[in-house]
């Protein structure tokens, strides 16, 4: 097996779709600005030649259509980073993952399994694994525990590594932090892979006793032990978790936590002044903070009984696709479901909130209409465009109908003609009155133009001019006639469509 194969092997994920990301500009916090849209074609052997060779670069789709997935990565966007101690610290813990450099200078950790396990249990232990490496705000691919393939959905792609394979900028680092070759990286792929029972018993967290259900943020930094620099932050979110798993007594394990797993515990008097803030009220964690966020998994903290629950302050959406079709079906990740929603249901927060309730059993909480658009509006800087057939866009649809119309087997054999609502094909172009092009556009269902714009459709086939005139014909009265016709270049391949009535006329066409 050749390189190539070898490549697509161990990127083997949804098989009808695959992944193409132009970068568009500058960078922002570090990050280069990229446009992604997925391809509804296979990954072949020459895309990935093409992708060794510096052209369009490619990206796998880590979940098939059967939610199964047989890879997975941690896509860390932090900048700048040390490759080299990342590599590092993923062999201290006996991470299995391979690190490397990602399009943007970030790093994907990549994880591969001998055979196949639930994208939902990948997500699991992938969103485990970052956590304790200190990579909580880190994403997760596959993004989606489950696709709504039925939909029209196919998830989301990861941008794979070794574009441009002789120069390339996305290499894989090696145990000793050094650039991987190629052949090196195969070779550190068939080394690494688990089999799905290897892969679910890989121990990564083990928390402290004292942590009774505790959010995993916390879990971390009691195992890690606190130094200088969070200490104030992890010391009042610890106080907070305190007095909800142990009312009576939580000053006591605070004071205990202080001496045993903050290096150096806090002055006295600093931790007298966390208690007496915490005594007054009742805080929420504050999960945003640097120290949290780092070391947080949410979707195990929702199931923690003293976590962030299901009463969470602020709704989280990510993986947002849209497919490109008329009208537009977008897709989001909340709360590890996968999410349908039309254009209204995403821009307006009480639609979003019916969807929920209607799709997932679950109602997040609403948000203010500025704070929604702000939601929306980063979730649309990533989105992803799922490409379709042209005859699923109100265009296609058109231009199909419009084919149909000029090609149908009545045709009119002279310009009189045309008053029988039928078009007239003459040295290159086709004839007809407009108002039996709206009438068989009626007759299909197709009610979606105005007339305005089908002249725009029509003048955009012939270069933008209107094209239309006004012919003088003989009638069967022998009388002079005007009549105002539109025309199109003539399509040269007849079409059978059923019959339909068009201006009081059966036409068979």
């Amino acid at each position: 097996m050749d390189n190539v194969q070898k490549f697509m092997a161990a990127f083997r994920g949804f098989d009808g779709a695959h992944g193409q990301t132009v970068i568009t500009g500058g960078r922002v916090n570090g990050k280069s600005e990229a446009k992604t849209r997925i391809i509804r074609e296979p990954i072949t052997a020459e895309k990935i030649q093409e992708h060794f060779d510096g052209g369009k670069g490619i990206g796998s789709i880590p979940i098939n259509a059967n939610n199964q997935c047989s890879f997975g990565c941690i896509d860390i966007d932090t900048y700048p980073l040390d490759h080299a101690d990342l590599v590092g610290k993923c062999r201290q813990l006996d991470i299995p993952g391979i690190v490397c450099r990602s399009k943007s200078g970030g790093a994907h950790i990549y994880f591969f399994i001998d055979g196949e396990i639930p994208a939902a249990d990948m997500r699991d232990k992938l969103s485990e694994i970052a956590a304790v490496l200190g990579q909580g705000n880190a994403e997760i691919f596959p993004k989606q525990e489950k696709l709504l393939v039925e939909r029209g959905d196919v998830g989301n792609a990861i941008n794979l590594p070794y574009h441009d394979v002789e120069r390339t900028l996305r290499p894989a680092f090696t145990n000793k932090g050094k650039e991987a070759t190629l052949q090196q990286f195969l070779a550190m792929v068939e080394k690494s892979r688990k089999t799905p029972s290897e892969f679910m018993s890989i121990q990564v967290s083990g928390g402290s006793e004292i942590l009774v259900e505790a959010p995993p943020c916390l879990e971390c930094h009691v195992r890690n032990g606190v130094g200088q620099g969070g200490r104030n932050c992890v010391a009042f979110n610890l106080a907070t978790y305190f007095k909800k798993q142990n009312p009576k007594q939580w000053k006591q394990d605070i004071e205990s936590a202080n001496h045993s797993y903050f290096k150096p515990p806090l002055p006295a008097s600093e931790l007298v002044t966390i208690q007496d803030q915490i005594e007054k009220k009742d805080y929420f964690y504050q999960c945003t903070e640097p120290q949290l966020a780092m070391h947080c998994n949410k979707n195990l903290c929702r199931q923690r009984k003293y976590g962030i629950g299901n009463s969470a302050r602020s709704v989280e959406i990510t993986g947002l696709t849209v497919v490109k079709s008329e009208p537009r079906i977008w897709f989001v990740d909340v709360a590890g479901a996968r999410l349908e929603l039309t254009t209204e249901q995403l821009q307006m927060p009480t639609q979003f909130q019916r969807a929920c309730m209607e799709q997932l059993n679950f109602m997040p909480p609403k948000l203010k209409e500025d704070t929604w658009q702000t939601v929306v509006n980063v979730a649309l800087t990533e989105v992803v465009e799922i490409e379709v057939p042209v005859e699923l866009t109100n265009k296609g649809q058109f231009m199909e109908l419009l084919e149909n119309f000029c090609t149908g087997r009545v045709q009119a054999q002279s310009w009189e003609e045309l008053d029988l609502n039928k078009p007239y094909t003459e040295e290159g172009r086709t004839y007809f009155k407009m108002a039996a092009l709206i009438n068989f556009l009626k007759a299909q269902n197709f009610l979606t133009y105005t007339k305005g714009q089908v002249q725009e459709r029509i003048k955009e086939l012939n270069d933008g001019e209107a094209s239309h005139q006004v012919k003088n014909y003989n009638n069967s009265k022998a009388e002079k006639k005007t009549v105002r016709v539109w025309s199109v270049p003539e399509f040269k391949e007849p079409i059978d469509i059923p019959g339909i009535n068009v201006g009081g006329e059966e036409i068979p066409f």
